[in-house]
């Protein structure tokens, strides 16, 4: 997601250096061109040949360096990066940054940069907590650079609290968060549903369905990165939420109906990808369930329309969303659905196709409008995604 990207990773003198290589190496595996910039006391901690070994590019910590090709380095670099990420960031660099203190190779690059900077604090929690340090950290926020909260937990010097950096692959997604996306959604709002409900029959049993929540949680993702502002209302899956969602976990169908119902004027764009269960146990007490054989019927009753919901209640200037999963008749169904629900768009595919439906990472889409139909051949759920996203934006 980083191809033709130009990163810098500044590295200073913390016990948290060694977590810098694995970023290194992640952002190198997205096709990233990663400079490092080490400070001398961050050699104390990781060796610049690490860095150069992953990276393919020279490691930068004297400023006076003679051993490169004739040109102002830190200007250089500050000119070709787009993003500058210094993690981990001690209280003193952070101290000199705030302050314009440019000394060494870091924090005179950093000076020169236009580019978006982030910055990843690591230290003691006393030391984070410190006043100076606050103050210091509220001056770079003043001044744009994007603070990454420390995570918490056991220290190196064997204290509990906040200061610890980030894992690796936490500090990748603010990188790609930032880069990998034209931010054409920046400025909208987007809700989602994702994954499948349950309807307990009784403590042991409950209806539901084989969603694996892929394709909205890929909607959610690609959206975000695209700028929107988003919140995803899931049912039960196993797989994390995408980062920077707001994220709203729910169990059965009516807990997803308020949900989306209780929040949807709020939104520009409402995309539901859940597979909702039709049907919930009428009665779910025990002497209810009649059994049959080896098997057993129960009374059921409809749950509640989501998307119908939405649609009779969409405002004006709402995109409106949903999906149609056939195993015949597609495209009929399809658009009698877009019709029927007063959709704005909707997703069409049949889950008997091979590459299609619930829990594999591809699948087979018609795009349907009331004007257009785009049938997408077999692709990753996230192209999918981008693509659903390109057709729901141009009819704003």
């Amino acid at each position: 997601m980083l191809r033709g990207k130009t990163i810098l990773l500044g590295v200073t003198g913390s016990i948290a250096a060694y977590k810098a290589a694995c970023l290194a190496s992640s952002l190198v595996r997205e096709h990233a061109d990663v400079h490092v910039i080490m400070t001398r006391n961050a050699c104390n901690f990781i060796h610049p040949v690490t860095f150069e070994t992953l990276t393919g590019n020279k490691c930068l910590v004297d400023t006076f360096d003679r051993n490169f090709e004739f040109q102002v380095e830190h200007i250089s670099l500050a000119k070709k990066a787009d993003l500058l990420m210094i993690a981990p960031a001690t209280a003193n660099v952070i101290g000199k940054l705030a302050h314009g203190i440019a000394d060494d190779m870091l924090t005179t690059t950093t000076l020169a940069c236009q580019c978006p900077v982030y910055t990843a604090p690591a230290m003691n929690t006393r030391m984070y907590h410190n006043k100076v340090v606050q103050d210091n950290l509220s001056i770079l926020a003043h001044l744009g650079v994007h603070l990454i909260t420390p995570a918490s937990g056991r220290l190196a010097c064997g204290d509990s609290g906040e200061g610890k950096m980030p894992e690796p692959d936490d500090l990748k997604e603010y990188i790609i968060r930032e880069l990998a996306l034209p931010k054409d959604f920046d400025g909208r709002r987007v809700l989602g549903t994702a994954g499948p409900t349950q309807e307990s029959i009784d403590p042991v049993r409950y209806i539901t369905n084989h969603s694996s929540g892929k394709m909205g949680y890929a909607i959610a993702r690609n959206a975000m990165l695209r700028g929107a502002e988003v919140t995803l209302v899931s049912g039960p899956v196993s797989i994390a939420p995408p980062p920077f969602v707001n994220f709203i976990p729910v169990t059965t169908a009516s807990e997803m109906f308020h949900a989306v119902t209780s929040i949807s004027s709020r939104f520009d764009f409402i995309i539901k990808a859940a597979a909702v269960a039709d049907f919930r146990p009428r009665e779910v007490q025990d002497d209810k369930i009649k059994k049959k054989g080896s098997g057993m019927t129960l009374e059921l009753e409809p749950t509640d329309d989501i998307l119908g919901y939405l649609g009779a209640h969409k405002p004006e200037g709402q995109i409106l969303c949903g999906f149609s999963m056939e195993t015949k008749e597609m495209l009929h169904y399809a658009r009698q659905k877009l019709a029927g629900k007063n959709l704005d768009l909707i997703a069409a595919n049949n889950v008997k196709e091979e590459g299609a439906g619930f829990g594999v990472d591809t699948n087979v889409l018609t795009l349907i409008t009331r004007e257009s139909e785009t049938a997408l051949p077999l692709m990753s759920k996230e192209e999918a995604a981008g693509k659903l996203l390109d057709i729901a934006l141009s009819l704003v």
